[in-house]
Parts: C-alpha cells; sequence; structure tokens
C-alpha cells in the first residue's frame, strides 16, 4: 500500500491495477497464487472441510460450501451459522482437527507439523497466508472454489467484490486526506504496502507511516511523537474492540491538539473486517467511506 495519487486519474489507475493483478482470471484451471501456499493435493471435491482461518470461513459460506464445512475454529466468528469449535487455528492439533474426519482442511499458519501431521493421516491441507495484495483475495477465494467444486459461485464472489471496491474507489472520498490506522495503543500501524493499506488507497487517501517504513515491512511501529507531528486528518481506530475511542485518544498527551481529534475525526473500524481479506473487504471499505464523508462534510 504505497502512497497513491489523490487525483482521480491516478485513482482509476490504481484501481485498475489493483483488480487486474490477480493471478488467476480462468475458472478452467487452478490458480496460481502470489502469495506462498503449501497444499497436499485434493484429489476429488472436499465434502467435510475444517476451517482453521476465519477468513477462509467467510469465503467457504460466501461461495455456497457451507453445507461441506464441518467445524471451524473459536476464532471464526463470521457468519452466525459456522459451526464454531474450540479448535485453534495459533496452535493446532492434529489429533483433535482429525476427529471430525475432514478430507480438507484450510490454515493460514503452519507451526510446523500441521501439513506434515494431516498428511500422515491421509488428510489434504491447504494454507492460505495472510493476503499480502487485492489480488490475493481473488486467487484465494479461487483456490476454495475449486477445492469444494463451486467454481462458477467463486467466480461469481470475485466479480462482486471487483465491483463494489470499484464503486466505492470511484467517489474519490478521501482525495487529499491522510490517515492512521491503529492496530493497537503501542501505536502498530499498517502502511500503504500491505492489503489493508490498499484499500484505503483505493479512497485516495494517503498514510502517513509510509516514510516510517525503511524495512518495507508493512506493519510497523511509530512513536506518539511521530503521529502528533504527522498530524493525520483522519485516524482509524482498528482496536475500538478493545476499549479505545475517540475520548481515549484525545486523553492522550499531545494528541487533543491534532487535526483528527479537533475536528472529530477519530473513526472507530471493525476489528474484524479490516484484518480479514475475504468478501467482507467491501462492505469495510464502504463503511470506511461513509465515515469519512461523515466526518468531513
Amino acid at each position: 500500500m504505497r502512497n497513491l495519487s489523490i487525483r482521480s486519474a491516478a485513482l482509476t489507475v490504481a484501481l485498475a491495477v489493483a483488480m487486474t493483478g490477480c493471478g488467476f482470471d480462468d475458472p478452467t484451471g487452478p490458480p496460481a497464487l502470489s502469495g506462498a501456499m503449501t497444499t497436499v493435493p485434493v484429489a476429488t471435491v472436499a465434502q467435510r472441510v475444517v476451517s482453521l482461518s476465519p477468513t477462509a470461513t467467510e469465503i467457504l459460506f460466501a461461495i455456497g460450501a457451507d453445507k461441506q464445512v464441518v467445524a471451524v475454529d473459536d476464532q471464526s466468528n463470521y457468519p452466525a451459522g459456522a459451526p464454531v469449535t474450540d479448535l485453534s487455528g495459533y496452535t493446532p492439533n492434529v489429533e483433535s482437527i482429525a476427529s471430525y474426519d475432514p478430507d480438507l482442511v484450510v490454515a493460514s499458519y503452519d507451526p510446523g507439523d500441521l501439513v506434515a501431521g494431516l498428511e500422515a493421516l491421509g488428510v489434504a491441507t491447504l494454507l492460505q497466508p495472510a493476503a499480502a495484495t487485492i489480488a490475493d483475495t481473488y486467487d484465494q477465494v479461487l483456490e476454495l472454489g475449486h477445492a469444494t467444486g463451486r467454481i462458477a459461485e467463486a467466480v461469481g464472489v470475485n466479480q462482486r467484490i471487483r465491483a463494489g471496491l470499484a464503486e466505492i474507489a470511484s467517489s474519490g472520498a478521501g482525495a487529499g486526506l491522510t490517515y492512521y490506522h491503529e492496530i493497537d495503543n503501542t501505536f502498530y500501524t499498517t502502511t500503504s504496502s500491505t492489503f489493508l493499506g490498499q484499500l484505503y488507497s483505493l479512497l485516495g487517501l494517503s498514510n502517513i507511516a509510509d516514510p516510517a517504513d525503511e524495512v518495507g515491512f508493512g506493519w510497523p511501529q511509530l512513536s506518539a511523537e511521530f503521529i502528533v507531528d504527522a498530524d493525520p486528518d483522519l485516524v482509524f481506530l482498528g482496536n475500538a474492540a478493545w476499549g479505545e475511542s475517540a475520548e481515549t485518544v484525545a486523553a492522550r498527551p499531545g494528541w487533543g491538539a491534532m487535526t483528527a481529534v479537533r475536528n472529530r475525526r477519530v473513526v472507530p473500524v471493525d476489528t474484524d473486517m479490516s484484518g480479514r481479506w475475504g468478501p467482507r473487504v467491501v462492505e469495510f471499505l464502504a463503511e470506511v467511506r461513509t465515515a469519512i464523508e461523515g466526518h468531513t462534510g
């Protein structure tokens, strides 16, 4: 998510790059994913899927594979009908997973023994790491469509995401504005080189954290002084679920004089939607646009 020009023409170019950067658009063959993946080849369409990734859970339900999902991890809180269990995606236990008799396990993380352990049991495993770009979302949706026999549905979901993001981006709601997205109260944030930053960039917003990311990690930790000096027009709180608010931000030493605080442009955003890269990215960006328009109109 590097800074994009705030001019509408550049926004159009940026959107085109983001939307056509997908590594796979042909529904007849398997996708070439841009993110690192480890899989055990799926010989047949999966009928019993265990999802250890909240994002994968959302995608599976969106493409109509919900009847094939027999269990999801303890963080998969959406949609409401997902079969939530006490399975952990952070510390996966092969024996517990195997008790659901899956023929496919989808995860975003392997601590070192998940894939090997399931392979020994004859269970296919698909690792889908956190999306680095918007294009990765389209690839992962299509891969899950292939794995579950929901290819047409997956293509349709991607078309809706593309159209939704294009419509929202056309507003240019954030043109000329700078922002800071707060992940936690130790000032970890995101830059324009990440998936989340790309979404913000579609609205024409400029990220104050970009100059601070000298190593290109994408998720730097800023200092309070850096943020105050950068004086962003908008502050988005990805940690509102943990008690941060416009009031707590305003109470921080020196923050009360910031433009975002003075103009009441400190905006809580949904923690789950801002941290996942599934179909609800459209809903997330729509809420950001509405917040910008409501705070700047």
